[in-house]
């Protein structure tokens, strides 16, 4: 199963419009995809008010998840984007 670690860089968290955008992103993977945190919450990307009742903030690491398919890496790498604009997670592994 892919996975890909992501430490959030949005200067103010993560807000309505980035977790929409994340829903969307997760919404058109034919998979779903998880996010669970360091405190080890683990929602559904898809959940608006699920992501947002997590209250991520700039510094949290998170870690993505989705089954293995033909999209599973191109979807975690759109979806670390939004949460990392920045990419301070690129020195993260990758498992």
């Amino acid at each position: 199963m892919p996975i890909r670690r992501v430490i959030i860089s949005a200067h103010d968290g993560l807000h309505a419009r980035p977790v929409a955008e994340l829903a969307r992103l997760a919404l058109a993977h034919p998979e779903p995809v998880t996010l669970t945190t360091e405190a080890g919450s683990t929602v559904d990307v898809g959940s608006i008010l699920a992501v947002m009742d997590l209250a991520l903030s700039a510094g949290d690491e998170v870690r993505l998840e989705t089954p293995d398919s033909a999209g599973a890496q191109r979807v975690l790498t759109e979806l670390a984007a939004v949460l990392d604009p920045t990419n301070r997670s690129a020195t993260l592994s990758r498992r």
